[in-house]
């Protein structure tokens, strides 16, 4: 079935359904539409400020949310307000949320539908659209893992169809089994571009074909066809988990939002559809059955209309919301109080950095039952670098999983687990691999909590740098990307103790983190450390060295580069090296005692010099520190340029040797 298919009329099969039901449908039908009509109103005077109109769709939100039930997860888009309605949210706080009242749902700072409510197991959308799928996914995961026997559904829309997660999203859903389903709203325009223009298969249900997936087209206006085929397929995928691909074929009888319009829609498609209006030909239905009379029909839109007034009144009657800083701020992260954690036994065994990694993610893995680890070639393999080898026998593939290699998909996978109260750790295979997850990180990991209070549970671990000969896409320190990212903790250890210790914090915390791991220090370097659990804290940093004259702070490969220099100038107790260890949120109390007690910096990374760590660092100390300097600051990073792969070149990119000598150049200021 295509848009040229469809024809004016309608055809109602009700089935077994019984009169309750129907008029229930009916009531939840005409709700979405009364409010819009009264948006469109408000927005021409000015009371909202934007508005993406559903009218024509409504059919489709609501058959979904009525077929599931009340505790199966939706995600839905922006024109879904029967989502919102059909889960019976409090009008007033709707419409407060519309008007960025700070009795919303978001305290102001986030717009019409992209918010979440647990209470009501909503996952509100990004504007990306795409990564929504991916949530959906783990959501669905985390139902299966409980066998809970509930199903999650998110939404996208045709255009969404052509974005990369949607691929990576059914194809992960599809590989693991999941009981999702994924609706398409296929209105005829992404924006203003028509679907001849966004994908060439005859109907959008044949790319289910290709990721295995049973695939439904229905009739997206027909509210019982939309009904009936979710009710039908979701009491399925309860029993037998899978996922399922249903388009639904509608239209939009406005523009994308209001100020676009509709000028490029041919005026014969409105008369077409105009007869096709969902709620038009429900009611006419209704009551040529004898379900519904003419005043049934009044009373409830009267009913509906009191609602809507008596919400609006309580809306317009708030004031505007004002905050302070320091509430903006205390928002960004999920509220946690870590108490540090002492190991319980004194028994201390000498650990590579690597086994020190290994052995964190084994004892979360014996502390939290809920911890699931996902990455790509971690299960039998054990992972690119072995730091899960072993782990899947004794943790079990529910547990241990390997995954498809879509880094977008499983880090969304990841954030969905966190709604169904699991913790995750995320592996990259290197970090340079991350900027295929990009999008989840900075837009969906990093502001969720800020935009709707819900955390992300989520340690992602990043194998990153250089000194081992692997070239441009396995030697980057990107740590900078996310350092820039209000919402996301960066951890960056440089010995086998703090690596043991940071990770478990990681893991503790319920907020996202990205934990840097150097590649070359995996098997280079050893120390003792204990064999019991322990935690140490994020935020931290520690000296690596004591010293009087000079303070290098660094962290991850520069600790040992400026150890190295210590030693060649012969500086023992003239330099004082502080290990940051935590990136995001960085010591700033640290760092000024140490300037406070030398006088004499030097910042240095092995990430690139511009934009790089050193130069926020930098800038800090000259504002908060100025008075103590005896010399200007110094920086020193990589070069400019991407990773060679020559080890030659490599070593003259990397700044081991700069540091040292800017350090003896400081050292005699």
């Amino acid at each position: 079935m295509t848009l040229a298919d469809i024809k004016p009329q309608m055809i109602f099969n009700r089935r077994e359904y019984n009169d309750e039901l129907l008029l229930d449908l009916y009531h939840a039908l005409i709700k979405p539409r009364l409010i819009e009509e009264k948006m469109l109103v408000l927005l021409r005077q000015g009371k909202v400020s934007k508005w993406f109109s559903g009218i024509g769709q409504e059919a489709i939100a609501i058959g979904a949310t009525m077929a599931l039930e009340p505790q199966d997860y939706i995600l839905p888009l922006h024109r879904n307000l029967g989502v919102f309605t059909g889960r019976n949210m409090n009008l007033a706080q709707l419409f407060k949320q519309w008007q960025g009242k700070e009795n919303g749902f978001s305290k102001g700072r986030e717009r019409s539908f992209h918010f979440g409510s647990n209470e009501h197991h909503i996952v509100g959308m990004i504007s990306h659209l795409g990564p929504q799928l991916s949530l959906a996914n783990g959501i669905a995961l985390g139902e299966k893992l409980s066998k809970s026997r509930k199903v999650a559904l998110a939404f996208t829309g045709e255009g969404g169809t052509s974005q990369g997660e949607f691929h990576e999203a059914l194809n992960v859903a599809a590989v693991w089994d999941l009981p999702v389903i994924f609706l398409i709203e296929n209105n005829g325009y992404g924006l203003s571009t028509p679907v001849s223009e966004q994908y060439k298969c005859e109907n959008l249900i044949d790319k289910g074909k290709g990721y295995g997936i049973e695939a439904i087209q229905i009739d997206g206006n027909n509210l019982l066809e939309v009904y009936h085929t979710i009710n039908h397929y979701a009491d399925q995928i309860r029993l037998n988990p899978r996922p399922i691909l249903i388009e639904a074929i509608t239209f939009r009888m406005r523009g994308h939002e209001e100020a676009s319009g509709v000028k490029y829609v041919p005026k014969e498609l409105f008369d077409i559809w105009a007869m096709r209006d969902p709620i038009g030909n429900y009611e006419k239905y209704l009551l040529e059955k004898n379900i519904l009379t003419e005043n049934m029909m009044q009373e409830i839109k009267k009913s509906i209309k009191k609602e809507i007034e008596e919400g609006l009144e309580e809306a317009f009657g708030e004031p505007m919301h004002e905050s302070t800083p320091e509430n903006e701020l205390e928002d960004v992260y999920a509220p946690y109080t870590p108490a540090l954690i002492q190991p319980n036994t004194p028994e201390q065994q000498n650990k590579r950095f690597i086994d020190a990694i290994s052995d964190a993610l084994r004892q979360s893995m014996e502390k939290y039952p809920q911890l699931v680890l996902m990455g790509q070639d971690i299960a039998a393999y054990g992972g690119a670098f072995k730091v899960t080898e072993g782990f899947l026998n004794e943790f079990g593939e529910e547990r241990v999983r390997n995954t498809p290699l879509c880094e977008s998909s499983i880090i969304g996978a990841a954030l969905g687990l966190s709604v169904k109260g699991y913790k995750t750790m995320v592996e990259m295979q290197f970090a340079d691999f991350v900027t295929c997850g990009f999008n989840q990180i900075i837009n969906n990991l990093a502001k969720i909590h800020y935009r709707w209070g819900q955390n992300a549970d989520v340690v992602i671990r990043m194998p990153t740098g250089a000194g081992v000969g692997a070239g441009p896409f396995h030697s980057q320190s990107n740590e900078a990307w996310f350092f820039h990212t209000p919402g996301l903790k960066v951890v960056y250890p440089a010995t086998p103790y703090d690596a043991k210790g940071l990770l478990n914090a990681a893991i503790e915390d319920p907020n996202p983190v990205m934990y840097f791991e150097h590649k070359f220090l995996y098997r280079s370097i050893a120390e003792e450390i204990p064999n019991d659990y322990y935690t140490l804290p994020i935020g931290k940093a520690r000296i690596a060295e004591e010293g009087d004259e000079l303070s290098v702070i660094t962290y991850g490969m520069g600790v040992h580069w400026a150890k190295e220099a210590v030693k060649q100038l012969n500086a023992e107790g003239r330099i004082e090296i502080v290990d940051l260890r935590t990136l995001l949120p960085w010591d700033k109390e640290t760092v000024a005692e140490s300037v406070k007690k030398t006088g004499k910096v030097i910042v240095c990374h092995e990430d690139t010099l511009t934009g790089g760590i050193a130069g926020e660092i930098a800038a800090w100390i000259a504002e908060n520190c100025f008075e103590y300097l005896d010399a200007p600051i110094v920086r020193e990073a990589s070069l400019d340029t991407p990773v060679p792969f020559s080890t030659v070149l490599e070593k003259s990119f990397l700044p081991a040797q700069r540091i040292q000598e800017k350090i003896a150049k400081l050292l005699a200021y």
